[in-house]
């Protein structure tokens, strides 16, 4: 029997179950002061526990206001969009197009608001997390000590032999009690290390979760960042086409007429360079020297926020031209790399603010690559380069120097041709 209990109490150490919690109590023959403490003791726990509970069901509270609250933001956001989708069918006018603009803004603000809902949600949360955490903790040490106090009783009792059990009592029947008593203790204290073992479990899923909600939270306050400056970008896009326009639809529609015809010379000018390099390499068989078979493009700036995508249906001037790629958030002179390998087409520099800026690199598999609003540039026309390689600095910013014309904010232009056509960037890059 002796071997049996310390075989027993090795397992149990040996198998790390002493880091864990929940509530199993085994019986326990204390003395009439220790069972004192333990009555203080608990009162004591049961006020935390009661303490705890109550700041719990708060908490539960104010989430489920949250989000009552972000299902209203939601559900005003919806309508905002059903009345853009609306004035996009009507005709292109100048009160139709400020009225979208109007929309737009008031569902981005909306929107901002939203994310501060969320942000507030993910705080409480967390809150409610932690508080569980500490009462996890908590039982894990109350549990502990019950352990502790039951290999005390095995240990007392190894000391004794069968003959001194029955020795010590004064009949076969006390004798008999006293082996089951023993017996329950061993089955209490496999029954509390597996019970702790689950807690312990629980307890480290409850803390990953805690991460889980940090990182949302952090990437929520971000996303309200990107958000506001899209609010600030929504503004300026109105004032600016006012100012254009003074207001007047005649003069809308020649600015219209006007970016359609930019718009055309560039696209013509972008397919007669890239035949041009593309026939060029033919004729000089560098076309061999690009990578074959890798149809996939790294990004080409750090940011991964759009705040155009491609063929956008928000794009103000779409009934002109479709958005050609996507736009990505980047500030002013942010390093602009190449995606993948290739050649230089065309490297467009402007001296006025008026003019578009950009690169085009030509790839294998007849894919190109357009870098736009470039503020400089740092690569030549025929000039070969790798994945990585700065090909110039970001621009964007309304009256820079190869911002082109009605740009709202700092961004990079980013598109993917194949054979010379527009196509969704998305689907290439890495």
């Amino acid at each position: 029997m002796r071997i049996y209990k310390i075989t027993f109490i090795l397992i149990l150490i040996l198998g790390g179950l002493f880091v864990g919690p929940n509530f199993v109590f085994a019986e326990d023959s204390a003395t009439a002061d220790s069972s004192s403490e333990d009555a203080v003791s608990s009162e004591q726990k049961a006020a935390e526990l009661a303490k705890a509970k109550q700041e719990i069901e708060r908490i539960n509270k104010e989430l489920q206001s949250r989000k009552d609250k972000i299902k209203q933001m939601e559900e005003a956001i919806a309508k905002y969009q059903t009345s853009i989708d609306k004035k996009r069918t009507e005709a292109v006018s100048l009160k139709n197009q400020l009225s979208i603009l109007d929309n737009r803004t008031a569902q981005i603000e909306a929107d901002v608001e939203l994310t501060k809902a969320k942000i507030s949600e993910a705080e409480l949360q967390i809150e409610a997390l932690q508080i569980s955490i500490m009462e996890k903790e908590a039982a894990m040490m109350r549990q502990k000590k019950i352990i502790a106090k039951m290999i005390q009783t095995i240990n007392a009792d190894d000391q004794k032999n069968y003959v001194e059990i029955m020795l010590t009592n004064n009949s076969f029947a006390d004798f008999y009690n006293q082996l089951k008593y023993l017996e329950s203790v061993y089955s209490d204290l496999g029954l509390s290390v597996k019970t702790l073992r689950t807690s312990k479990e629980e307890l480290d899923a409850k803390k990953l979760e805690v991460e889980n909600k940090k990182k949302t939270y952090e990437d929520l306050k971000v996303e309200l960042d990107q958000k506001k400056q899209d609010l600030s970008e929504q503004v300026y896009s109105k004032t600016n086409l006012l100012s254009e326009t003074h207001a007047s639809e005649l003069k809308y529609r020649t600015l219209l007429e006007n970016m359609k015809k930019q718009s055309q010379a560039i696209e013509n000018e972008m397919r007669v360079y890239e035949e041009q390099i593309r026939k060029k390499l033919a004729e000089q068989d560098k076309l061999e020297n690009l990578p074959v078979g890798n149809t996939l493009f790294s990004w080409p700036v750090t940011s991964r926020y759009i705040t155009c995508i491609f063929h956008d249906p928000d794009y103000p001037y779409r009934k002109v031209f479709e958005h050609s790629g996507i736009d990505l958030r980047a500030s002013q002179g942010t390093p602009v790399r190449a995606t993948s390998a290739g050649y230089v087409a065309r490297a467009k520099r402007c001296s006025t603010a008026s003019c578009y800026s950009y690169v085009l690199i030509v790839h294998s598999g007849n894919l190109s690559s357009v870098y736009g609003h470039l503020s400089s540039i740092a690569v030549s026309e025929d000039q070969f380069v790798n994945r990585g390689d700065v090909i110039g600095n970001s621009g964007g910013t309304p009256g820079t120097v190869g911002a082109g014309p009605f740009v709202t904010g700092p961004h990079l232009h980013f598109e993917v041709r194949l054979n010379g056509i527009p196509t969704n960037p998305m689907n290439y890059l890495l």
